[in-house]
């Protein structure tokens, strides 16, 4: 019990996996004050579980097949979808307060492509940071959690091609961290804020997935980002979401002039794929038509009570989404990509773990089902966690130390070259793509990747992961849409690893010379 387990990140998935690992010693790193700038405390529709009479794991786990497109790994979608239950009543037993119905019974929502209601939620739109609270609270009376706080993932510590630490950099400029372990763990997050328009936090750029792309970890389907239709466009930075359950509430997509934005497009209408609905919102909005939803009827007066975040941020705008449309535009929003785990979290690299959005289950294949990605980072959690232990039980004693680095400067970023890295993602890796687009953007990527600013280039590196996966499938499959490749192709999933797709590419680049 006295090699403590440094988990890198502390949205849901570090905070779950960390109590997990309870009683044995965790360090739990967060970029800044606890349970603040985490994606998780930002969802707001809830989390997917099959607990409703009508429902049931089998159920659930078709629709998630259902909805990835031919790449979910079907094991791993059965395991998410029945282990969902039991990871609800952990943090009902956390002291999550899910809605409940008048007799006390567990109230779910219905979300796009979902046969059944199976979304639990907590306040309308709410539930991430009602989650996070929770767990955070559960951390702070945990004695065997130690929380270090204002400190980023600065490089794995690698040693016989065994990952046996990391490398953390204080934010602020101050002494870091070189901490070794025989297992550690990047909960680090995702990828949105690669994209000018986005609703994750500013701090999801992908670094844990670069720093570990560099040390030759294999990457599963980098090019599957899924953009969310309906962030609101009201010049934020990030862009407010505006929840998927308000349309399972019976809100509705329209133009500027009223009509219906997805009649013809899908039998689903407003409840289709994300991906489908994400590309005909765009299309509309780059028909000049405008793109906006309609809340007006449903929920019409109980906009307000029953969607608080949402009202708010309307609210700010000038806007009354009881009595006005909103405009709405696609924004990047989830990476099904990452780093390839089995199903107890293990990457490629021996002693390194990962879990939550920086991980590849799986489970999402190339278009995640709605509200399974909270799922995802509990179920995944628990079991890396089990996995942990077992594996240090194995392992025996192990070594541990943390050693006080000298001070380093604060974390640079250049303003400039990250707007414009993020513009080239937004425009040309974006809802929809093509070949030409593809190749000028790892063409403007590339020089980026060399800076000696630390945070440009892990951007840098995982735009470049994302864009060449994008330009080698030639085909439009879930969240990647080509417009040169509107037919799908192959079906296999991307396994692949950084070296490869860099030398993947030069042949490509020589034909194009």
């Amino acid at each position: 019990m006295s090699a403590p387990v440094p988990i890198v990140g502390a949205g849901l998935a570090g905070l779950f996996t960390a109590l997990r690992l309870a009683p044995r010693p965790v360090l739990l790193v967060s970029p800044g004050p606890l349970g603040e700038g985490a994606a998780s405390a930002w969802a707001q529709g809830g989390i997917a579980a099959a607990v409703g009479a009508d429902d049931g794991p089998e159920l659930h786990a078709e629709d998630t097949i259902a909805a990835g497109a031919g790449l979910v790994v079907e094991e791993a979608a059965r395991v998410l979808c029945a282990e969902a239950p039991a990871r609800i009543a952990d943090l009902i037993a956390l002291g999550v307060p899910f809605t409940r119905s008048g007799d006390g019974r567990l109230k779910p929502s219905r979300e796009a492509a979902h046969s059944r209601a199976r979304v639990l939620a907590v306040d309308g739109d709410r539930s991430g940071f009602a989650v996070m609270q929770a767990l955070v609270a559960a951390i702070r009376r945990t004695p065997s959690v130690t929380v270090i706080e204002g400190h980023l993932l600065d490089d794995l510590i690698v040693t016989g091609g065994r990952v046996r630490g990391a490398i953390l950099r204080a934010r602020d400029g101050g002494p870091g961290l070189a901490v070794t372990a025989p297992a550690t763990v990047l909960a680090t997050g995702g990828i949105g804020g690669l994209y000018a328009v986005t609703t994750n936090p500013p701090g999801a750029i992908g670094a844990g997935l670069a720093v570990a792309a560099r040390h030759g970890a294999l990457i599963a389907d980098p090019e599957f980002v899924q953009f969310h239709p309906t962030a609101l466009a009201i010049g934020r930075d990030p862009a407010p979401l505006a929840t998927e359950a308000l349309r399972g509430e019976g809100a509705v997509l329209v133009t500027r002039d009223g009509r219906r934005l997805m009649q013809g497009v899908h039998p689903a209408l407003d409840l289709a794929p994300r991906d489908v609905v994400a590309r005909a919102v765009q299309a509309a909005i780059l028909a000049g038509e405008g793109a906006f939803l309609d809340g007006r009827t449903a929920p019409g007066p109980g906009f307000a009570t029953h969607f608080p975040t949402v009202h708010a941020a309307a609210a700010a705008a000038g806007l009354d989404p009881a009595r006005d449309l909103l405009p709405v535009a696609p924004a990047a929003h989830f990476h099904m990509g990452g780093l390839a785990t089995d199903l107890s979290g293990r990457t490629s690299l021996p002693g390194l773990w990962a879990v939550g959005e920086v991980a590849a289950t799986g489970v999402h294949g190339a278009n995640r089902l709605a509200s399974n990605s909270l799922l995802e980072a509990v179920v995944f959690g628990a079991r890396a966690a089990e996995a942990i232990g077992r594996a240090l039980h194995d392992a025996g004693h192990a070594d541990a130390a943390i050693t006080t680095l000298p001070p380093g400067p604060p974390a640079a970023s250049d303003p400039v070259a990250i707007a414009a890295l993020r513009r080239t993602m937004q425009e040309r890796v974006g809802v929809v793509r093509d070949g030409e687009g593809l190749a000028a953007a790892l063409a403007e990527i590339g020089p980026m990747r060399a800076g000696a600013d630390p945070v440009l280039a892990a951007m840098a590196d995982c735009a470049f992961l994302i864009a060449a996966a994008a330009l080698l499938r030639e085909e439009s499959r879930g969240g990647h849409y080509r417009v040169d490749r509107p037919l799908a192709g192959r079906t296999r999933r991307t396994l692949t690893t950084m070296t490869a797709l860099d030398d993947a590419l030069v042949p490509r680049q020589r034909r194009a010379v």
